[in-house]
């Protein structure tokens, strides 16, 4: 299997949200996706990037663009995780590593690394960070949003 790239078009999947939902991406066409991919949720960096997502989500949206966290942990702790941190996004629930396989972002302990990729409208991968700063991160994606939506 070949991992998901830059102009990789991205096969359909179904994930459970943070409230037991079923979220297909194909529901999500139409929209930009920011796909993120996160080791855990509660962790310091974790929590700092989600935040950061938060901060900047109505620009986000503004921007025809959706938010969805991806990591390994169960739905009850992305729902303790988006609660806690009023998260207006989707956080989905991999614990099978199914997303994070196809996506080749496995890390250490099993877990997802931090990589995000931006999904186009009709479902193909047009950027992706493969070193992510956290702190910096949602912004980073804000600017790459921008500048699209300019050209």
């Amino acid at each position: 299997m070949s991992c998901i790239n830059v102009g990789s078009e991205v096969p359909d999947f179904e994930l459970k949200d943070q409230n037991g939902n079923l979220v297909k991406l194909s529901s999500l066409r139409g929209k930009i996706v920011v796909l993120y991919f996160y080791p855990k949720a509660m962790t310091r960096g974790c929590t700092i990037e989600a935040v950061g997502f938060r901060d900047f989500y109505n620009e986000i949206a503004s921007l025809n663009a959706v938010v969805v966290g991806v990591s390994k942990d169960d739905v009850a702790d992305l729902k303790k995780f988006s609660e806690k941190y009023s998260l207006p996004f989707i956080l989905l629930s991999d614990l099978e590593s199914k997303l994070i396989d196809t996506f080749c972002v496995r890390g250490s302990a099993g877990r997802a690394r931090r990589v995000t990729f931006i999904i186009d409208e009709k479902g193909v991968v047009i950027k992706k960070w493969d070193k992510v700063d956290p702190s910096k991160h949602a912004k980073e994606v804000v600017e790459f949003l921008r500048s699209i939506k300019r050209s």
